[in-house]
């Protein structure tokens, strides 16, 4: 997925709690951060700590492949598909 703003990362963050079944107060004290935090970060806000938004990633699965511009634009053409998380994300459903 491109990420073109926060509300890119708070959505796939939302997204992949209610999947989970976990709610709001249930993730963030997975994650170590209050319930506020997380509904404040699914709602947009864009003040957010990098430390805190990776730390609830981590806890959802969901990892960050940074890739420079060059190889961004040859992902739009040939996206690569991680068949392990696919595989896995079939077993749990």
């Amino acid at each position: 997925m491109r990420v073109r703003a926060i509300r890119d990362v708070a959505a796939t963050m939302r997204g992949r709690r209610t999947d989970l079944g976990l709610s709001q107060a249930e993730l963030a004290r997975r994650a170590g951060v209050s319930r506020k935090w997380i509904s404040e970060f699914e709602a947009g806000n864009t003040s957010a700590e990098i430390g805190l938004v990776m730390r609830v990633l981590d806890e959802l699965g969901i990892v960050i492949d940074l890739v420079d511009g060059d190889e961004a634009g040859a992902a739009a053409v040939a996206p690569r598909v991680d068949l392990d998380a696919l595989l896995d994300e079939q077993r749990t459903r």
